[in-house]
């Protein structure tokens, strides 16, 4: 790294500093928020070490205006993804000329975790938080309906054996899918990075959230009905948003890990 690069490392950083800040109601709860300001330092954890090529450079200006369009779009319509790709473009387009070629594949995996770095998810894909809402609801009534419990189902809304349980934004998962996807993509990557059946696994991160936060909702229903609803909605439900992270994490780690075993002997038996 010379001189030269300072003044790109400073742009980065004051724009990330500009999108974290654009609006800072993603910034609620610590267990959300922290995974989201520690993607980029794990990004560069992860690529270590870090070799660049000595000499000149000049950024391309393709790169440039890929990043300038997205951003000036992105402030428009107040599309918080648009800011992300405009930061990862303009990330990439410094590394890409500056890494040693043959370690510009490997880095390219890491993209994932600048593009989770800013709280996209959160403030733009509500429709997201819905779905996960509604399709929980239903894995979770028909879980009880195959249990014995007598299930009525209206939307998000579940009465069982009488007692009536609400899946709310906050039970949505949207506050803990971007940590959980990009914890997800840290596994990924360290199980499974040097092989391409890498990108297959980052789309089963979001069925993997889906299936962990489902098992929450279950979960936070079962207190209510064992304990007390006030139980379930009070300290047990905050704990709950811990618990799906662990409960992910440790499904991608079974889940990479077989994968791993599995490549590894098909190696070994070729």
């Amino acid at each position: 790294m010379t001189a030269r690069d300072y003044p790109i490392i400073a742009a980065l950083l004051i724009l990330a500093l500009f999108i974290w800040i654009h609006d800072l109601s993603w910034m609620m709860q610590p267990a959300d928020t922290l995974p989201i300001l520690l993607a980029i330092p794990c990004m560069f954890w992860l690529g270590s070490p870090w070799k660049f090529l000595p000499g000149a450079f000049r950024v391309p200006t393709g790169g440039l205006a890929v990043t300038t369009g997205a951003f000036i779009t992105g402030i428009v319509t107040g599309w918080m993804f648009l800011l992300a790709i405009s930061w990862t473009v303009l990330l990439w387009s410094w590394l890409s000329i500056r890494i040693e070629p043959a370690d510009r594949r490997r880095i390219a995996k890491l993209l994932i975790l600048p593009m989770m770095a800013f709280p996209w998810l959160l403030l733009d894909a509500q429709a997201v938080g819905w779905w996960f809402r509604l399709s929980g609801s239903w894995a979770a009534g028909e879980f009880f309906s195959l249990t014995g419990f007598h299930v009525v189902q209206d939307g998000t809304r579940l009465l069982i054996q009488g007692l009536p349980v609400e899946v709310t934004a906050a039970c949505s998962g949207m506050h803990s899918l971007q940590s959980m996807l990009i914890a997800g993509s840290a596994l990924a990557y360290i199980i499974l990075g040097h092989h391409p059946i890498y990108w297959i696994n980052l789309p089963l991160l979001v069925v993997i959230s889906w299936i962990a936060n489902t098992v929450r909702i279950v979960a936070i229903a079962l207190a209510a009905l064992a304990v007390s609803p006030e139980f379930a909605a009070g300290l047990f439900h905050e704990w709950g948003g811990w618990g799906v992270l662990i409960l992910m994490f440790g499904l991608c780690w079974a889940i990479f890990t077989l994968q791993r075993t599995l490549l590894n002997n098909k190696t070994a038996q070729a």
